[in-house]
């Protein structure tokens, strides 16, 4: 029995390097995500972001909760855009924000679903900080 040609062919670039596939997606939607989630918080589109604020923020930050959620987009935006630019730090600037994030929605209490979900979404941002080489800052 033959073997066919394109079975005997090595694999391109994208099928040899399933790493960098992994890579160029998690990129891809760490910085999408940030930009996309960033900007909603000054339109409110998506959801009433201050519904996600614990009480005690605005407690010790004395400015209103979509004062303080217009600050929350500009992190984030920068953080999609770090992302992009320099994914390794990027990564870790994502990671530690979602971190912040987790332990809000634990200290609001009632959203221990969304929490976890960004703790997969924490565990996704440091793979693509181990993926990153130096190369691709």
């Amino acid at each position: 029995m033959k073997s066919s040609a394109a079975l005997n062919t090595p694999a391109g670039p994208l099928t040899s390097a399933p790493e960098r596939q992994a890579f160029r997606l998690l990129r891809t939607v760490f910085t999408v995500a940030p930009v996309i989630f960033g900007l909603d918080k000054f339109t409110n589109l998506l959801t009433d972001w201050t519904m996600y604020l614990a009480p005690v923020v605005t407690d010790v930050v004395p400015l209103p909760a979509q004062t303080i959620m217009y600050v929350v987009g500009v992190v984030e935006i920068v953080a999609g855009l770090a992302v992009a630019l320099k994914p390794r730090f990027g990564s870790l600037l994502v990671a530690a924000w979602l971190l912040g994030i987790i332990i809000n929605l634990i200290v609001l209490g009632g959203f221990y679903d969304v929490a976890l979900r960004d703790f997969g979404l924490l565990v996704g941002a440091l793979a693509l900080n181990r993926l990153a080489q130096p190369k691709q800052q």
